[in-house]
């Protein structure tokens, strides 16, 4: 099947969606809760965050799509160049994920003969997948002590954007499988370049330090992830300035209601 997946390759790249695999679901559904194995989605109605079809019964495995480096964003900034008033809306870039999804990688998969049911990691109501998890099965990235999934070649600038899951046998992951860079990373300047110390070896990512300097220092971090952009794997293909912001804005608008109940201080 290097054929079919090569084509939803194809199609993904034109648009900066360029990290593709696929694994067989049995091998996904033993690593994760049940809650998030791919049983759940049998009985799912499209509005509830997958879409292709109201149930997909007998699913055998599931194609990952993400994006590495700053494609993607270069793709949603022509794509809303054309289309005037997109920037404007509550969630541009995942509704320009989803149009490219659902208008360009689909019918691919249909035309291919095979049922899909699709689902995205920013969808909330129904059953989803565990993103993470499934990247690293599926060979697109390893663990990391600042908290994001590390790919080979694009280092912390990756994504993952989408899944479909389907009914043919599919098993061909990337070349991440296993990866675990942080172990043997020498210089570790993730470490330094935290302003809030809030990333350690071997703890990682410290979430309420790091949240609770976010929303109480917030123009320390506002522009990037001092941590994420320290990290020696992939700089080349760092997330463009004006992507970062868009990203650490959006994170910021939903740490401060967790930091409101959870951290904030009492008098």
């Amino acid at each position: 099947m290097t054929e079919f997946l090569n084509a939803i390759r194809t199609a993904g790249a034109l648009h900066g969606l360029n990290l593709v695999a696929a694994i067989r679901a049995d091998r996904y559904d033993r690593a994760v809760t049940p809650a998030m194995r791919t049983a759940a989605f049998e009985t799912v109605a499209p509005s509830t965050g997958a879409r292709g079809g109201n149930n997909l019964t007998g699913s055998r495995s599931i194609v990952v799509i993400g994006n590495g480096g700053g494609d993607f964003w270069r793709a949603f900034g022509a794509f809303a160049d054309r289309n005037p008033g997109w920037r404007d809306r509550a969630n541009p870039l995942d509704d320009f994920t989803r149009e490219i999804i659902e208008r360009e990688v689909v019918p691919v998969v249909r035309e291919a003969g095979a049922r899909c049911l699709t689902v995205y990691p920013f969808m909330h109501g129904g059953p989803t997948l565990n993103f993470i998890e499934l990247a690293k099965l599926a060979g697109l990235g390893g663990p990391s002590i600042i908290g994001v999934v590390l790919n080979p070649t694009y280092g912390p600038w990756i994504a993952f954007r989408a899944a479909l899951i389907v009914d043919v046998d599919l098993d061909l992951p990337g070349d991440a499988v296993g990866f675990d860079p942080c172990p043997g990373c020498l210089p570790r300047s993730c470490l330094a370049a935290c302003p809030a110390t809030a990333v350690s070896y071997p703890a990682g990512w410290d979430i309420p330090k790091c949240l609770t300097h976010r929303v109480e220092v917030e123009a320390d971090c506002a522009p990037r992830c001092h941590a994420r952009v320290g990290c020696v794997i992939g700089p080349e293909h760092r997330y463009p300035d004006d992507e970062l912001e868009y990203h650490q804005r959006r994170a910021l608008a939903a740490m401060r209601p967790w930091y409101e109940t959870h951290l904030r201080p009492r008098r």
